[in-house]
């Protein structure tokens, strides 16, 4: 027993220095300030890779093509991913509006042949028809600012950057589901805006990102991950990130967030976080592969711990303690970061989720690895 509680301690210290050097490095971050002698210079090419969206896709575009950016420096291209709805019947009616608005539809161009990852083949279809010198992905369910690419343009000329992460949130819709995806995805957009700053991990979201496009081509694109059904974000920046180490930044403003819709139920919550699981372990960064075996042992302590119950009265007692040592180092490094994302109010909600997160934790790593997920219809090993 003696033996267990040492090496649960030692997780728990270890889980307080990694996340205390989060909270250091997410506070030394200084807000991007554009500056208003820059400029427009950038030729964007936003892609949208769609899957039966039609919900979604018509208020994204409406606000993508409504930017307070040149419009003779973007151009959208949707990638129509064998979608069963109306998506692409709504996307060629706005195509009569905005003559910078472009559909490719992956069921005409790759006749049924099956893929692991149509994400990025999506993605990559579209940048070999892209104008732009830089790429910018965002997803057909999320919103953004009036000032999103003129925020991009004027950080890549002042950074002279060559891949970009920005910040996503989720919308709170207000469900308990709701609420607790809008927390655990805050505090992985929190470690995601230190550690690219400080150099410690490449880590970013598909939702919010620009890149230059002949470096993509320079590092190969997405060949070598292309066969991953997720990664379309991560695996590429680490590639880049590999070439270009001080070129690789966070915009870190609050007028460079994209909005994206959570899942409505847990089970597309669970299928989306398996999702992004299954990557875990095809890292070349091994840095974010410890980080993460080290977190999931760290969750699954809270399980095994009570086990020992069987055998030891006092165990739930260092149970509890230990919930309140996790809730307490979290809401350290949560509280700047909600901050950031104006949502300080759902920290309320915070300690209660904590049973959630670990359990969550556990059972996503683990069927990340072994197990199989479905996601836009599609069943992915």
């Amino acid at each position: 027993m003696a033996f267990i509680l040492i090496f649960i301690i030692v997780l728990l210290l270890g889980h307080a220095l990694l996340i205390e050097n989060y909270r250091r490095w997410f506070l030394k971050i200084k807000p991007f300030t554009p500056s208003p002698d820059t400029r427009p210079s950038t030729f964007f090419s936003v892609i949208i890779p769609a899957r039966n969206e039609e919900e979604h896709i018509g208020a994204c575009l409406e606000m993508v093509l409504t930017q307070n950016y040149p419009p003779h420096l973007f151009e959208v291209i949707v990638a129509d991913d064998y979608s069963t709805d109306n998506t692409a019947g709504i996307i060629q009616t706005i195509q009569q509006q905005f003559s910078n608005l472009h559909l490719i539809q992956l069921e005409k161009l790759l006749h049924q042949k099956q893929l692991n990852s149509y994400k990025k083949k999506a993605i990559e279809l579209a940048i070999e028809q892209a104008k732009g010198e830089w790429i910018v992905t965002t997803d057909a369910d999320c919103t953004v600012t009036k000032e999103w690419l003129m925020n991009f343009d004027n950080f890549i000329q002042k950074n002279k950057s060559v891949f970009v992460a920005a910040p996503v949130t989720f919308t709170n819709t207000g469900s308990f589901v709701s609420i607790f995806q809008c927390l655990d995805f805050m505090s992985l957009q929190g470690i995601t805006a230190a550690s690219v700053h400080h150099g410690f991990h490449s880590m970013c979201n598909g939702a919010n990102l620009a890149y230059n496009k002949k470096v993509f081509y320079e590092v190969g694109g997405f060949k070598g991950i292309d066969n991953i059904a997720s990664g379309d974000d991560m695996l590429l920046m680490h590639k880049i990130y590999v070439r270009y180490k001080t070129k690789v930044h966070f915009l870190f403003s609050s007028k460079s967030i994209v909005a994206t819709e959570p899942m409505e139920t847990w089970e597309k919550f669970f299928n989306q976080r398996i999702r992004w699981a299954s990557k875990a372990d095809k890292f070349d960064d091994k840095r974010i592969f410890f980080v993460l075996i080290f977190i999931y042992l760290f969750n699954l302590s809270f399980i095994l711990l009570p086990f020992a119950s069987i055998w030891y009265r006092n165990v739930w007692w260092y149970w509890l303690a230990m919930i309140a040592a996790k809730t307490i180092i979290e809401l350290r490094f949560m509280v700047p970061v909600a901050k950031f994302f104006g949502e300080q109010k759902l920290l309320l909600w915070f300690p209660l989720m904590q049973p959630f997160h670990i359990l969550y934790t556990i059972v996503a790593g683990w069927l990340g690895k072994f197990g199989k997920y479905t996601w836009k219809g599609r069943v992915v090993r």
